[in-house]
């Protein structure tokens, strides 16, 4: 495993649907880079046994975390812990970038 990367290569997007971009991934957790274009969204879900969070270096997105739904912009952050449902969607006009963390990592 690389110890060491830049997120500008890390940074994809797709066309149809929100891109999920590993940067790290361990035993025992995993670092993602979300990149959403305007419209996209990740569908509220849960993780029971893990935490999840999302922090914003791009754009502005809408969260949703448990009853409570919170626009957050660039250097924001949260987290939805183990059972909490969550999920994110990115209202445009920009594009939305986010750096997320999860551990423990998820069995399915």
């Amino acid at each position: 495993m690389e110890n060491f990367k830049k997120i500008a290569e890390v940074t994809q997007f797709t066309p149809d649907k929100m891109k999920k971009n590993s940067v790290f991934e361990t035993d025992r957790f995993f670092c993602d880079l979300y990149c959403l274009e305007p419209g996209q969204a990740q569908n509220p879900h849960a993780h029971e046994g893990s935490d999840k969070v999302y922090l914003v270096l791009e754009g502005k997105g809408r969260f949703q975390i448990g009853q409570e739904e919170r626009d957050l912009q660039e250097k924001e952050i949260a987290i939805a812990c183990s059972g909490q449902r969550h999920g994110v969607s990115n209202p445009g006009p920009g594009r939305l970038v986010l750096l997320v963390f999860v551990s423990p990592k998820p069995s399915h």
